[in-house]
């Protein structure tokens, strides 16, 4: 008598369905998302580093050639660089601003128990709900025709910007102050400290892995941020990179464009990484406890 011995092909099915072992489906699912949003950066990666023109066609490895010594260069040609320091000082002055109000907007609104503070709390996640043209164009509008003091341009961005990210902070630090609770500082202020001491002293120390969490997050949101910054810019001095790789894609766009985009990537990569890293370092203690 012999026995059929299913097939390979239902073996693995079985194997990956089997709802008793681990979650094998869920980890196929989860490395198959992270290679399909990994490798179109990773090839626009590499092909910043072509030593031809082409955008398609490999032509060679250069390390130099579209960072620093083609005239069409990032760090040749006064547009590229203009936009990439445009970036960079876009998303710092959005960080610094945006990150300190949303901190102050998150322990307001969760100290404040009224009607008012639930409609507070609604209009703040509105931009979450609202499509980012709709905002963009409104924000072209109030500066155009309430705010002309203000005007397009430079300032006009930093606010726009300041005010479309800083929902995000509010978010994460709002969590933040739920999982932490009000005992700590109800105990400082119980042996002698002022509200305001305690809020220094204590709960802002402990809000420390939400606060850089949000650094990293408003930063690398702002600085491939196209919608707004492109509604509210002026002229060419307030141009970001987003702004310049969709201009030069009606073009013939060079490899200088993807290593634009590179440096963009990097300078996001190093801010997120520092954010992780000191995250994990904060929350250590509170790990180590949970696990036991």
């Amino acid at each position: 008598m012999t026995v059929d011995r299913p097939s390979a092909t239902r073996r693995f099915g079985a194997w990956v369905l089997n709802p008793w072992s681990q979650a094998r489906f869920l980890w196929i699912a989860a490395i198959g998302y992270v290679v399909w949003t990994i490798v179109p950066v990773a090839i626009a990666v590499a092909f910043s580093f072509n030593a031809g023109k082409a955008q398609t066609t490999w032509q060679g490895f250069s390390i130099n050639r579209w960072y620093t010594r083609d005239v069409n260069a990032v760090f040749q040609d006064p547009a590229l660089r203009a936009a990439l320091m445009q970036s960079l000082k876009l998303s710092t002055l959005t960080v610094l601003i945006a990150v300190p109000l949303g901190i102050a907007f998150a322990i307001a609104l969760d100290r404040w128990r009224s009607r008012s503070a639930r409609t507070t709390d609604f209009v703040m996640l509105f931009s979450f709900i609202t499509p980012e043209i709709a905002i963009g164009v409104g924000l072209f509008l109030m500066m155009t025709q309430l705010l002309t003091s203000v005007g397009l341009g430079f300032r006009a961005q930093v606010l726009g910007l300041s005010m479309y990210e800083m929902a995000y902070t509010v978010i994460i630090v709002r969590a933040r102050l739920l999982s932490i609770g009000r005992g700590y500082e109800e105990a400082a202020m119980d042996l002698g400290a002022s509200p305001m001491r305690a809020i220094q002293r204590v709960l802002l120390p402990l809000l420390t892995p939400a606060i850089m969490a949000s650094v990293a997050i408003v930063f690398a949101s702002s600085i491939d941020n196209f919608v707004i910054s492109q509604r509210l810019c002026a002229s060419a001095s307030c141009q970001t990179i987003p702004i310049v790789i969709y201009s030069s894609a009606r073009r013939s766009p060079l490899p200088s464009l993807n290593a634009l985009a590179s440096i963009t990537l990097a300078a996001s990569t190093v801010i997120i990484t520092l954010a992780f890293v000191v995250y994990r370092r904060l929350t250590a203690r509170e790990r180590g406890e949970s696990a036991r």
